[in-house]
């Protein structure tokens, strides 16, 4: 899917979606990182979701966002509590939802100037 929205000030805009792969600002990335309006993390996630650990979160909440997006790949998938210790104990807040609706979330709350991180997982092409 395309998603099409005016990029104010140059700052990341997801502009596409699909199996196996994210794009910002219509480059195409095919693995899990981190995406903030100025700044894009990437090799984050890399083992996917069943790997995640705490310093996963850690690393997100030394980047000091507003507000997390967990986009989850194709499906939602909650983590275990203990993961999100990190940034409950920062007092971040963490929306998780699968990576569609983390994309779209992500323009919306960019384009509003808030200090977003989407954290997306990228689901591997089977073939």
């Amino acid at each position: 899917m395309k998603l099409h929205l005016e990029n104010p000030a140059s700052r990341n805009l997801i502009t596409g979606h699909g199996a196996g792969y994210v794009a910002i600002n219509h480059r195409r990335h095919e693995t899990s990182l981190i995406v903030l309006p100025g700044r894009i993390v990437e090799s984050w996630g890399m083992a996917g979701f069943d790997a995640l650990v705490e310093e996963d979160f850690a690393a997100i909440r030394d980047l000091v966002p507003e507000i997390v997006l967990f986009g989850t790949g194709a499906r939602q998938r909650f983590p275990a509590p203990q993961l999100l210790r990190p940034l409950i104990e920062a007092r971040i807040g963490c929306e998780v939802m699968d990576l569609p609706a983390a994309c779209r979330t992500f323009n919306i709350l960019v384009a509003e100037g808030r200090l977003v991180a989407a954290a997306l997982l990228i689901d591997p092409i089977e073939s």
